[in-house]
């Protein structure tokens, strides 16, 4: 996956962050300072930086401004318009309001992946192969039909591989926000990944909540 620094100096929120982060496979580096954010930068090739603005001794719009050219989320407590519209005219690839969810952020953190080609364009995983532009999948380099909610949906699972995720956060990420329908149609479609693709261990049930992609 990739290599992401984390600068965030309320600590809490930084571990917090950092492992969700680590959970589905990325390479963590975190700080709690603007200055130590620019001294990882000069010892560590990043691609990625989520950058709280309201930070000790060096800021965050500072911090930026040093390390253009590396795809940066703002993450701040401020949510005026006016903050907003800074960040984003420095260049900044992303700007998310504390406090936010989780699973939000890793959204958005594989959007920005995504569009600076930093991510894996394929997942592989027990014989199973997922080609992520192409919109393909390979069991044992065989090719499985599926339907296009069924890859929407196994797309969540890998981008959010072991964090439980709930029937209604399945349906959100995989259907959309304006879906209308019953939450059981998350488990049929689950059921139907799990023989295609042989993953009945690996796609596990979380009792009473939904489901997790274990890795």
């Amino acid at each position: 996956m990739a290599t992401i620094l984390i600068v965030e100096d309320e600590i809490p929120i930084n571990e917090l962050i950092k492992r969700n982060l680590q959970a589905v496979g990325h390479r963590c580096i975190s700080v709690i300072d603007g200055k130590s954010a620019l001294d990882e930068m000069d010892k560590h090739e990043v691609d990625l930086v989520v950058l709280d603005i309201m930070l000790p001794e060096v800021d965050g719009y500072q911090v930026f401004r040093q390390i253009r050219g590396t795809p940066t989320i703002f993450l701040t407590a401020k949510g005026s318009l006016t903050d907003k519209v800074k960040g984003l005219n420095l260049g900044a690839d992303d700007y998310l309001v504390k406090p936010f969810e989780m699973l939000e952020l890793l959204a958005r953190v594989d959007a920005v992946l995504r569009r600076t080609k930093k991510t894996s364009k394929t997942f592989e995983l027990d014989g199973v192969r997922i080609e992520f532009e192409s919109r393909q999948l390979f069991l044992h380099d065989h090719p499985v039909d599926f339907t296009p909610k069924e890859f929407d949906l196994l797309e969540v699972l890998v981008n959010n591989r072991n964090i439980a995720l709930s029937r209604e956060k399945l349906l959100e990420l995989a259907w959309g926000y304006d879906y209308v329908g019953d939450t059981r149609t998350v488990d049929v479609h689950i059921q139907k990944l799990r023989k295609k693709l042989e993953m009945e261990s690996r796609i596990k049930t979380v009792y009473k909540m939904g489901y997790r992609l274990e890795v």
